[in-house]
């Protein structure tokens, strides 16, 4: 779970959308997220290489997503799409994720069109919940199963 405990002094995610018909008419509308930054803030403070790694390809996916949630034409097509970014491996295993993954895929795309103003704790619970999804398919992975008694 070391991902999703990250420090909370760096939430802040801030996702520009198109501009046009937007509340600023004509500049870039600034949804806060609080994400995207903090894991970018991580990356600078973590010693740890491997999760500085795993951080990094987040941020990657997250930012894949931010520009798909521009040019997807409905939520069914986010969603969609961008269940196969790299989730996982070659996105082999992503159909493990689907429970936790549709709703922050719902959550970030709501944010993404500023939807709803109060969105940012959906999509931090809906990314916290991914993470610990994932880190259980990861542990799962790694861990023989059954495991003997005694270990």
């Amino acid at each position: 779970m070391g991902r999703c405990a990250l420090n909370k002094s760096h939430n802040r995610l801030v996702i520009r959308g198109e501009a046009g018909n937007n509340e600023a008419d004509g500049k870039a509308v600034e949804i806060a997220m609080e994400l995207l930054d903090r894991l970018e803030a991580a990356t600078h403070t973590t010693e740890n290489y491997f999760l500085a790694y795993l951080l990094k390809e987040d941020i990657n996916r997250l930012r894949r997503l931010e520009a798909l949630s521009r040019s997807a034409p409905d939520l069914e097509t986010f969603k969609k799409e961008g269940s196969m970014i790299g989730w996982t491996d070659m996105d082999r295993r992503t159909w493990e994720l689907k429970a936790s993954l549709d709703p922050f895929l719902e959550a970030f795309y709501a944010s993404a069109l500023g939807h709803n103003p109060n969105n940012a704790s959906r999509l931090d619970a809906a990314w916290n919940a991914l993470c610990a999804s994932r880190m259980d398919i990861l542990v799962g992975c790694l861990s023989r199963v059954p495991r003997p008694d005694g270990d």
